[in-house]
C-alpha cells in the first residue's frame, strides 16, 4: 500500500554554492519547511535580494514496502525557481519552474539498510529560459512547500506524470438531476491480473455508486442519482477513490474530491454558473507573508481564503503562478472560483527552450489541478505586451491556448491584457473569455476613465466576454490627510478610489470576472514607493494580515450579505480644522452618526455615508450605527 512519509523536519542548509556533499553536513544551519531563503530581503526594502544556488540536505531510512518489487519516489511540492536533486550523490532530476510538484524515482539509489542523503540544489538565480524571467514581485529562493517521500508497491497509480494525482474526474450534470463522474486512472507496472474498484463517496462518506475495470482500461463512467450541486453559497463536495488490486488484494489507493457544477461566459450576461447570472468580483492574491517570504503553513493558506471570504468575495486570481494544494483545497471547501495561470508574464522571449518551458508549466498546472471544482479558468499569460507584440508572441499564444483545451476542454481559458493592449489587436479572439489590467486614477489618467473605457470597448466588441482582471491603487496604513489625491498613497485616497471602482462594476454585471489588485500586500524587493519599500502596497489588508484598510470594508458593503457597518479614518486620529469628513461603509440603509454621545446626523444611502462634523478640541468619540 501507499504510503507518504512526510520530510519537513530537521533540514541542513547553506546559504552558499558549496556544492554537493558526501555526507550530512553538520555545520550546516539546521532549517525546517517551508523555509526561504528570502523570507527577509525578499521585502526588507533594502532594493535587492539574495538571488543564487544554495544548497538542502537531509538523510532518510529507505521505507519498507510489505509488496515484494516496492519503489520509493522523493516528491518536491514546490522549489523556487530551478533545482536538481541528488540521492547519495548522483542526481535524480533536475526541474525548471518555481511553482509546481514534480517526483522522481530513487528506488535503485536508495540503500537497504542505514540512512539515505538526499540533497537539494536550489536556484532563484535568472534564467532566461524558465518564467517568470522580470515581474513586479519577489522570486522567492528555497523550498519553502516542502517535501514528502511516497513509497508504493511495483504496481501503482502513476506519479511520475507531470506531478498529478493519477486520476482525473469530470462531474458533468445530466437534466435529470443526477451526474455521470467520467473517471480516469493511470496506472503503472500492471499486468491482466490488475482491475481498479472506482467508488464515490457523498460529503457524508456514504457510497453513491461504484464500479470495477480492468487496470489498463482507460477509466469508467459512474452515475450518481440526485446529485448536489458545487455552487458558490454551497459548495458540495464528493470524494471519488480508486483501488488497484490483484485477486482482492490492494496495492495502491488513492482519491481526490469533485464537484457538479456547470458553467459559461456570456458577453452580455456575464458568467453563469449553474444556470444563474452570477456577476463574479473579488481579488487577486500572492503567496507570501510578512517575516516568511512565500514559506506558509497550511494554517496561513487556510487564514488567507476565510479573511477574502469575510470580504463577501466569490472570485479569486492567483497571480501568477501554480498556488499551494493548501489554497486549492481551501476555494474548492469555501466556494470560490478561481483563475489559476501560469507565469508567463511581462516579458516575451522567443527562444524556443523558453516556449517549452511555458508549455511544461502549463501542463503541470492542469494536469496537477484538474478535479479542484474551484477552477473554472485557466490563464495562459499575463500584461505580455509589455514589450511590444510579434507574430511570434501570437503564434505561441495560440499554442498555449490550444494546449490548455486539449489538456482540458471542460474549462474556460482566459488573458489579462496590460492596458495598453489596443481596443483592436491580434491579441483578442485567442482565449475564451479576456480580461485586461486597468490602473487609470493610479498609473495615470482619473478613476472616472474606467466605466467609459469598459464601455466602449463592449460596443466595440460585444463578442468578447470582457473582465478586469486587475485594478487598483497603494494606500499606506500611517499616511492620512483631508484632502486625499493621487499618489499621495493615503488610505484615504486608497478608499476613495474603491468606493469608485465598486460602483462602477456593479453598474456592469456584464463584465464576467473583476479581481481587486490586491487582496494583501506583497513582497516586491525591487519596488520603492510611497517611502514603504520593498512592497507593493495595494493591497486591501497589509502584508502581516494584521489590518484590514477602510477600503477592505467598501467590497464588503457591495459583497458580503451580513449586515455590517464600518466607520472608516480610525487611523487619521490628529486632525485639525473647523469641520472634519466622516466617512461611514454599510450596507444597510440608514446610518445614524454620534458624536461624544451626541447624535448629529442621520443619513439614508446606498453603501457610502458622508458626514461632515465639527469636532470639539481634543479627544473625540464617534460612533456610527446602522439598521433599516
Amino acid at each position: 500500500m501507499r504510503n507518504v512519509i512526510n520530510l519537513n523536519q530537521d533540514w541542513k542548509f547553506i546559504q552558499q554554492d558549496a556544492g554537493l556533499p558526501a555526507s550530512l553536513p553538520a555545520d550546516w544551519q539546521t532549517v525546517q519547511l517551508p523555509h526561504s531563503w528570502n523570507a527577509i530581503d525578499g521585502q526588507d526594502g533594502n532594493g535587492s535580494y539574495d538571488r543564487g544556488k544554495y544548497w538542502y540536505a537531509k538523510t532518510f531510512e529507505t521505507p519498507k514496502q510489505p509488496l515484494t518489487g516496492g519503489k520509493v519516489f522523493v516528491e518536491i511540492l514546490a522549489a523556487g525557481q530551478q533545482a536538481t536533486v541528488y540521492v547519495n550523490g548522483t542526481e535524480v532530476t533536475y526541474h525548471e519552474g518555481g511553482y509546481s510538484t514534480f517526483r522522481a524515482d530513487i528506488t535503485s539509489l536508495c540503500k537497504d539498510e542505514g540512512e539515505n542523503l538526499l540533497v537539494v540544489a536550489c536556484s532563484n538565480e535568472y534564467k532566461d529560459s524558465v518564467y517568470p524571467q522580470s515581474a513586479d514581485f519577489t522570486f522567492y529562493g528555497g523550498l519553502y512547500r516542502g517535501v514528502n517521500l511516497i513509497s508504493v508497491p511495483e504496481a501503482h497509480f502513476d506519479l511520475e506524470y507531470y506531478g498529478g494525482p493519477g486520476i482525473q474526474v469530470t462531474p458533468k450534470p445530466c437534466d435529470c438531476g443526477g451526474a455521470t463522474f467520467e473517471i480516469v486512472t493511470y496506472v503503472k507496472n500492471t499486468d491482466e491480473n490488475f482491475t481498479v474498484l472506482y467508488s464515490v463517496l457523498d460529503a457524508d462518506g456514504k457510497e453513491v455508486a461504484s464500479g470495477c475495470r480492468p487496470a489498463d482500461s482507460t477509466g469508467i463512467t459512474l452515475y450518481v442519482p440526485d446529485t448536489k450541486k458545487w455552487d458558490i453559497d454551497s459548495p458540495y463536495l464528493y470524494t471519488v477513490k480508486a483501488a488497484l488490486q490483484r485477486r482482492n488484494e490492494t496495492y495502491d489507493e488513492i482519491s481526490t474530491r469533485a464537484g457538479v457544477r456547470s458553467f459559461s461566459c456570456d458577453p452580455q450576461k456575464g458568467f453563469i454558473m449553474n444556470g444563474k447570472e452570477t456577476p463574479l468580483r473579488g481579488v487577486s492574491r500572492h503567496q507570501d507573508m510578512l517575516y516568511k517570504g512565500n514559506a506558509l503553513t497550511k494554517e496561513d493558506h487556510y487564514r488567507d481564503a476565510e479573511l477574502i471570504k469575510e470580504l463577501g468575495a466569490n472570485t479569486i486570481r492567483l497571480a501568477h503562478y501554480q498556488h499551494n494544494q493548501y489554497f486549492y483545497d481551501a476555494c474548492d471547501e469555501l466556494g470560490f472560483i478561481v483563475w489559476a495561470e501560469i507565469p508567463f508574464i511581462s516579458v516575451f522571449n522567443k527562444d524556443p527552450e523558453a516556449h517549452q518551458n511555458c508549455i511544461s508549466q502549463l501542463k503541470e498546472l492542469i494536469i496537477q489541478n484538474y478535479n479542484h471544482p474551484s477552477i473554472c479558468f485557466w490563464g495562459i499569460s499575463n500584461e505580455i505586451l509589455i514589450g511590444g507584440i510579434s507574430e511570434k508572441l501570437v503564434e505561441n499564444h495560440k499554442e498555449l491556448n490550444a494546449l490548455a483545451k486539449e489538456l482540458d476542454p471542460t474549462r474556460l481559458t482566459t488573458i489579462a491584457h496590460v492596458s495598453m493592449t489596443p481596443v483592436e489587436s491580434p491579441m483578442h479572439h485567442i482565449t475564451d473569455v479576456e480580461s485586461y489590467n486597468h490602473y487609470f486614477g493610479w498609473y495615470g489618467g482619473k478613476m472616472e476613465d474606467n466605466g467609459p473605457w469598459l464601455d466602449n470597448f463592449h460596443k466595440v466588441h460585444p463578442d468578447i466576454c470582457l473582465g478586469l482582471s486587475e485594478y487598483g491603487c497603494e494606500g499606506i496604513i500611517t499616511y492620512h490627510g483631508p484632502n486625499p489625491a493621487c499618489k499621495d498613497y493615503s488610505e484615504e485616497y486608497q478608499a476613495l478610489y474603491h468606493e469608485h471602482m465598486a460602483k462602477v462594476l456593479d453598474e456592469r454585471p456584464w463584465i464576467w470576472s473583476s479581481h481587486v489588485w490586491n487582496m494583501f500586500d506583497f513582497g516586491c524587493a525591487a519596488r520603492n514607493e510611497g517611502g514603504v519599500a520593498g512592497r507593493n502596497n495595494k493591497g486591501l489588508m497589509t502584508i502581516d494580515r494584521k489590518t484590514k484598510k477602510d477600503s477592505y470594508y467598501i467590497y464588503k458593503a457591495y459583497w458580503n450579505k451580513e449586515p455590517m457597518v464600518h466607520l472608516c479614518g480610525k487611523r487619521y486620529a490628529q486632525r485639525a480644522g473647523e469641520t472634519t469628513q466622516i466617512r461611514v461603509y454599510s450596507n444597510l440603509p440608514t446610518v445614524t452618526l454620534y458624536l461624544n454621545g451626541e447624535k448629529v446626523g442621520e443619513q439614508t444611502a446606498e453603501k457610502v455615508f458622508v458626514f461632515e462634523v465639527a469636532l470639539a478640541d481634543g479627544f473625540n468619540t464617534i460612533v456610527a450605527e446602522a439598521g433599516d
